[in-house]
């Protein structure tokens, strides 16, 4: 009988060991990868049954990357970790297509449940986090949608890094793409935003949950 296979994305190698550990006796773990566009590079070529992705990440964050996963893959589920019991997280993390949102405080014990969860079709959600809470912030985030969800996955990408500090030469260098084109995705997203400074920007992306404070 085929096992089910498990990919998993955390930048923190202590984090992605200790996962591997807990998962492989009932899954087999087809990969580890470090940040969120590896992530999505992964998840297309190894087409695992279950991504494991740890919600704040270099280069793309897990939300960002599960959009992008999902835009091209219904089938894959998708399991987020966070250090964050705070249901506009969680929040976030459902309405990007996933199925599971466990905290890393307790991913030993819940990682497994998760996981089976999510693989029946269902949704698990840490106990830390009130249901009835959490399906109220749904319904209001839906309501509201952000100016964020309105920007291509490029910019967002294009966001996210020169949030945490890149230049616009380390940025073209991951993406594959000319500096000039980083410039003008950056000009865009931030006139899109109502930003002016870079100082904003990196605000604006704290706020968001795009990068960590």
């Amino acid at each position: 009988m085929k096992r089910t296979t498990v990919l998993l994305a955390d930048d923190h190698a202590i984090v992605v060991e200790g996962l591997r550990r807990v998962l492989e006796p009932a899954f087999d773990v087809v990969g580890m990868v470090a940040d969120g566009l590896a992530l999505v590079k992964a998840t297309e070529k190894l087409k695992p049954d279950v991504v494991v992705v740890d919600v704040s990440m270099p280069h793309l964050n897990g939300i960002d990357a599960a959009r992008q996963i999902r835009a091209t893959n219904q089938r894959t589920k998708i399991v987020f970790l966070s250090m964050h019991p705070d249901v506009v997280y969680a929040s976030e993390a459902l309405q990007a297509g996933g199925s599971a949102y466990v905290l890393k405080s307790s991913a030993g014990i819940e990682i497994v449940t998760a996981i089976r969860e999510a693989l029946r079709g269902g949704t698990f959600v840490t106990p830390a986090i009130d249901k009835g809470t959490l399906e109220a912030q749904i319904r209001r985030d839906q309501r509201s949608p952000d100016a964020l969800r309105t920007l291509s996955p490029r910019r967002r990408e294009v966001l996210q890094m020169v949030a945490e500090g890149r230049t616009t030469k380390e940025i073209a260098e991951i993406l594959q793409i000319s500096p000039r084109t980083v410039e003008f995705h950056r000009y865009r997203a931030m006139e899109s935003l109502g930003l002016h400074t870079v100082a904003e920007l990196v605000q604006y992306a704290i706020k968001h949950r795009m990068v960590s404070p």
